[in-house]
């Protein structure tokens, strides 16, 4: 597994752009359902696959974080719960749930936005790819548009205070 830095940028910095900035645009949904403002879709060969937003509190369902519900449409527009050859763009650094998931459906990259040191399972609390007992290894970038993703995220919580 690799992560790169928060400010290392690859080859692939325009697509990383262009997609997290559809990811940003499912966080403002997110928000403006009164959900923690976090986007996530799922890209194939330049298509997306499927897309989500949080939504734990609307739907009443602990699992309904915007990765997880990019993994759902994505498995149902293909007919497979593998996901080969995929990636993830996440504005937030995924928790552990959601890496697992990541893993099970063999998700091929990851990209997110800002990390989240309390519950990060990539790079900040957890380093759960880096474990060698997987049997699927996931490649990680972080810190793509990592600004405008920590300025939804603190104006969300600004307002709830």
């Amino acid at each position: 597994m690799s992560v790169a830095t928060d400010n290392a940028h690859t080859e692939t910095d325009s697509l990383d752009l262009f997609w997290m900035q559809r990811a940003l645009e499912l966080a403002d949904h997110a928000a403006s359902l009164g959900e923690v403002p976090i986007g996530a879709l799922l890209v194939k060969d330049d298509q997306i696959l499927g897309e989500g937003w949080n939504c734990p509190i609307s739907s009443h369902d602990p699992s309904a974080h915007a990765e997880i519900n990019a993994l759902r449409a994505a498995a149902r527009q293909l007919g497979n719960y593998r996901l080969l050859a995929t990636t993830l763009y996440v504005t937030v650094e995924p928790c552990l749930m959601c890496i697992g998931a990541l893993i099970h459906a063999r998700v091929n990259d990851i990209v997110y936005a800002a990390r989240e040191p309390k519950s990060g399972a990539v790079c900040s609390a957890f380093q759960i790819l880096d474990l060698p007992q997987h049997n699927h290894r996931i490649t990680a970038r972080g810190g793509v548009m990592a600004e405008p993703a920590v300025a939804r995220l603190q104006a969300f919580f600004r307002s709830r205070r």
